[in-house]
């Protein structure tokens, strides 16, 4: 398919030429010569603009594209698609309602969200630990945000829509923080074997005269017989 040029330089070019034309006389050689350089000058610096636009719109596509290439496991792509869903929808409902404190918490939901579903591509092994996550918190989330979107928009005061609006926004924290656990949650092996590797770490380092003994005990005795540990 031929890529279309953009058409946004050769209206900026002409205008010009035609503001040019009305400002300042046209009598001689020399005033079209400036007018045509004017306007050459114009069509330039639009063309770079439409030319770096159109590379970032190719770039976002090329990348849109990776993410949503088949992993070769069915149910971490399937996943991944209705996380991109879920996020799509956030951010739609984040448009949408006009409140800022609820609209910043949807916006931590997104990223967070995001940072979750970058987690379990790059280590599938993860998946079972989002389940719940995807079957109940996620979906329940997004159902609370639009019954919060619905009362927003009706436009009036009544009981139950108050009802409504307070509880969403009484839960938002709440979802917030039990969102980041989730993350913080896929952390945990790493955690665990970064604790593991820096104590035998120091262990060795000990062992090997390269730095003191985390545990060294006083040559003094207490009176009670016990020894002081120093950490």
């Amino acid at each position: 398919m031929t890529e279309r040029k953009p058409v946004a330089p050769f209206y900026a070019a002409a205008v010009v030429f035609l503001l040019y034309a009305l400002i300042f006389p046209l009598y001689a050689p020399l005033h079209y010569a400036i007018a045509a350089a004017a306007a050459a000058a114009v069509f330039a610096v639009a063309s770079l603009l439409c030319r770096g636009g159109a590379v970032g719109q190719s770039e976002k596509k090329e990348e849109k594209k990776a993410e949503e290439k088949p992993t070769g496991n069915p149910e971490l792509d399937k996943m991944l698609k209705d996380g991109r869903l879920a996020i799509a929808e956030m951010k739609r409902l984040d448009g949408n309602i006009a409140d800022e404190e609820i609209s910043a918490d949807i916006v931590r939901l997104e990223q967070v969200s995001e940072k979750i579903f970058d987690q379990v591509r790059q280590d599938p092994k993860k998946l079972p630990q989002i389940r719940k996550f995807m079957d109940y918190y996620l979906p329940t989330t997004l159902k609370l945000l639009n019954a919060y979107d619905r009362a927003a928009g009706v436009g009036v005061s009544g009981e139950n829509i108050n009802a409504t609006l307070h509880k969403v926004e009484g839960m938002m924290k709440t979802i917030v923080a039990a969102f980041e656990k989730q993350l913080d949650a896929l952390f945990g092996s790493e955690a665990l074997d970064i604790s593991t590797d820096i104590t035998v770490l120091e262990n060795m380092m000990a062992r090997e005269g390269l730095t003191e003994s985390p545990l060294k005990a006083e040559s003094v005795p207490k009176e009670d017989g016990d020894f002081k540990l120093e950490l």
